[in-house]
């Protein structure tokens, strides 16, 4: 059964976005100090080591796409919260069908019906580009 938000749920999904979106970027900030502290050069030792190079490269490449995950979901908060100023929160953006409550409770920045987050998952599973 799909019903349309009211006010007061929009305006809670619109705090929970807003303390997610805080949360993430103190934890950015928190990434970025650790890596800028942590001394991947010294890992890799003066004397050059191809196994200790990899490990340090491995470190900060891990350490980058934890950051980058962390970006993407700030994008996606933020597309959520224009989409309230909107008033199209909780509309599917394929179907334009209301998206059910209990999606939106576990995924609120939700931008499909489970219907058509399925199709666009099998569709562009590869990329942003349909393939054959």
């Amino acid at each position: 059964m799909t019903v349309e938000l009211n006010t007061q749920q929009i305006n809670i999904f619109k705090t929970k976005l807003n303390d997610r979106f805080m949360a993430l970027r103190r934890e950015i900030s928190e990434e970025l100090l650790n890596a800028d502290q942590a001394q991947f050069g010294d890992l890799a030792g003066k004397v050059y080591d191809t196994g200790d190079a990899a490990l340090a490269d491995l470190l900060v490449d891990t350490e980058l796409a934890s950051i980058d995950r962390h970006i993407q979901e700030i994008r996606d908060i933020d597309a959520a919260l224009m989409r309230i100023a909107e008033g199209s929160y909780g509309e599917c953006c394929d179907c334009h069908e209301p998206i059910v409550i209990k999606r939106l409770q576990a995924y609120p920045t939700a931008r499909r019906c489970v219907a058509c987050q399925d199709i666009h998952d099998r569709t562009f599973a590869h990329g942003e580009q349909p393939t054959l």
